[in-house]
C-alpha cells in the first residue's frame, strides 16, 4: 500500500484524474446492473457499454479535471482544515461547483447522444439533483476538507461521487423512460 501511496503522491494529477474517471464510469455500470438502468435506448438486454463510455467521457473530459483544479483552488483560497475553513469551502463548493458539475453531467451526456434539445434532461432533473446534492455533498465535502490530504481529495471525491453519479444516472434513465 505504501508503494501505491508513493506513486499517487509522485503523480497526483494523473492518479486523481484516472481514479475519478474510473469511479465515475463505474457508477453508470452499477446503476445499470443494480438499479435496473436501461441506458438511453431503453434496451434492458444487459449493460449498455456505449452509455458507460459516454459517462466516462464526461467524467474524464470535465468532472475529473475540473474537480482536480477546483479542489486545489479552494485549498489555496481557504487553506486548512479548521471549522471555519471547512465550512467556507463547503459553502463555496455548493454555490459554484455543484450547479456547474450537475449541468455538465446532463448537458454533456445529451450532447454526446446528439439529442435535439441538449438542455431537456437538465431542465427535467437539475433542481432535484441540486437539492439532493446539497445535502449529500455538503456532508461528504466536509469530511473531505477536514480529513483527506489535499493530494488525495479528487480521488476521494471520485469515490463519494460514485454514489451520487449512480443517483444521477438513475434519475436521468427514469426521465428517459417516461412515456411521451
Amino acid at each position: 500500500m505504501s508503494r501505491v501511496w508513493a506513486l499517487f503522491k509522485a503523480h497526483p494529477y494523473i492518479s486523481n484524474v484516472l481514479g475519478y474517471t474510473a469511479l465515475f464510469a463505474s457508477a453508470d455500470l452499477i446503476q445499470q446492473s443494480v438499479l435496473g438502468g436501461k441506458g438511453v435506448s431503453g434496451d434492458s438486454a444487459g449493460i449498455d457499454l456505449c452509455q458507460t463510455a459516454r459517462v466516462a467521457t464526461v467524467g474524464f473530459c470535465f468532472h475529473a479535471n475540473f474537480n482536480y483544479h477546483w479542489l486545489r483552488w479552494l485549498e489555496r483560497m481557504l487553506p486548512g482544515g479548521g471549522v471555519k475553513a471547512v465550512a467556507g469551502k463547503v459553502v463555496v463548493d455548493q454555490l459554484f461547483a455543484a450547479p456547474l458539475t450537475i449541468s455538465a453531467f446532463y448537458v454533456g451526456l445529451s450532447f454526446l447522444e446528439n439529442k435535439d434539445d441538449p438542455l431537456e434532461d437538465w431542465r427535467q432533473n437539475f433542481w432535484t439533483s441540486y437539492k439532493t446534492g446539497v445535502v449529500y455533498w455538503s456532508t461528504m465535502q466536509a469530511v473531505n476538507f477536514a480529513f483527506i490530504p489535499p493530494v488525495a481529495r479528487t480521488a476521494f471525491v471520485g469515490g463519494i461521487a460514485l454514489t451520487f453519479t449512480c443517483f444521477l444516472c438513475h434519475l436521468r434513465q427514469q426521465g428517459s423512460s417516461k412515456p411521451e
